[in-house]
């Protein structure tokens, strides 16, 4: 068999193998900035500074009952987890996180460092992101609760709201590279401005990156966004009902779906693997490190910012987000045709 086909394989297995360690350490990592933001330790028992946490998590999740409510669709019930982390998993496939590589010389031809390598990968991880939701809606609804059932709802208001916003930012992106193709998006941000400036879109586009950055954090659901769960009004939201492995599979969808956020704006806005001192070999190195820059700022705004209110929420979404997303486009659109003229 051929050796570049192997190699392939073995990056595919290392990107799913990725994502599920990135949500194990995430939540490590949320609980440690918690906990010293609040002046705590954090874990810190299990294991050498609580780093075996997340498995003690995990060991005790999968070791509680399955529970289901009487009046529960039994069928449905068991599909909405797992149809949010097929998404939040299939929504990755398309990022890249590496330039070309021989394996130092190994391979005759260079290959991706990446899942799959799409023409519209932006239009692919759009498209598939937007799937997410519907495990959450179907989770509120067969779940037989009112909680669980306004947790879905608020979740596909939210998601309404604050898509269109997410997407005009990335049609500004669009429209400066010119291409569909993330891997083609990163490859024009390559080199510098007057020798020192990286050529990264957020320079030009810094606007889009805030509203890209504000709509991905209420795309997954997060603080200060987190209507579908708000464990004051909803007790837990749309997974009030679930237990076990059931359970486990919705925050680790969002804290997938947090990483292929982080992912997509390093791509688009930050240059990818693109940066100095390191050969592009290593340049997935700096791409680790700009998601990790971005998953830090998730977990900083979740816990300094306050929920807003539902109503508040809607309308930041469509009177203050949504026109701005879209003053941004126009602006762009004129600003290219006008140098490209």
């Amino acid at each position: 068999m051929d050796l570049r086909f192997l190699v392939q394989l073995a990056i595919i297995g290392l990107t799913f193998f990725m994502l599920i360690n990135a949500s194990a350490l995430l939540v490590y990592a949320e609980r440690k900035v918690m906990g010293f933001m609040q002046q705590r330790y954090g874990p810190y028992r299990v294991g050498p500074h609580g780093l075996l946490q997340p498995l003690a998590d995990i060991l005790k999740l999968l070791m509680k009952e399955e529970l289901r409510p009487k009046g529960a669709d039994r069928w449905l019930f068991t599909l909405a987890p797992m149809l949010a982390i097929t998404a939040a998993f299939a929504a990755f496939a398309t990022v890249p996180w590496g330039a070309e590589t021989t394996l130092f010389g190994l391979l005759d031809q260079p290959v991706k460092l990446g899942a799959a390598d799409l023409n519209v990968g932006v239009l692919v991880v759009f498209a598939i992101t937007s799937m997410g939701v519907y495990g959450i809606v179907l989770a509120g609804w067969s779940s037989n609760s009112k909680y669980s059932l306004f947790g879905g709802l608020r979740a596909s208001a939210q998601m309404i709201s604050y898509e269109l916003s997410y997407a005009t930012a990335l049609s500004a992106v669009i429209l400066l590279a010119g291409s569909l193709s993330i891997r083609e998006v990163v490859d024009g941000q390559a080199g510098y401005w007057l020798g020192v400036v990286p050529r990264w879109f957020v320079f030009l586009q810094p606007v889009g990156f805030l509203i890209y950055v504000i709509a991905g954090v209420a795309e997954t659901n997060r603080a200060p966004f987190d209507f579908p769960e708000a464990e004051q009004e909803l007790v837990a939201g749309y997974n009030t009902e679930y237990s076990s492995v059931r359970f486990a599979l919705f925050p680790q969808a969002e804290y997938i779906n947090m990483t292929t956020m982080a992912a997509v704006a390093t791509d688009l806005y930050l240059g990818g693997w693109h940066g100095p001192f390191l050969p592009a070999e290593y340049g997935w190195i700096w791409f680790l490190l700009k998601v990790g820059a971005i998953l830090f700022t998730y977990i900083w705004v979740r816990w300094t910012v306050p929920r807003y209110r539902y109503d508040q929420l809607m309308q930041f979404g469509w009177k203050w987000l949504f026109p701005a997303s879209v003053v941004n486009l126009v602006v762009t659109a004129a600003l290219v045709l006008y140098f490209h003229a």
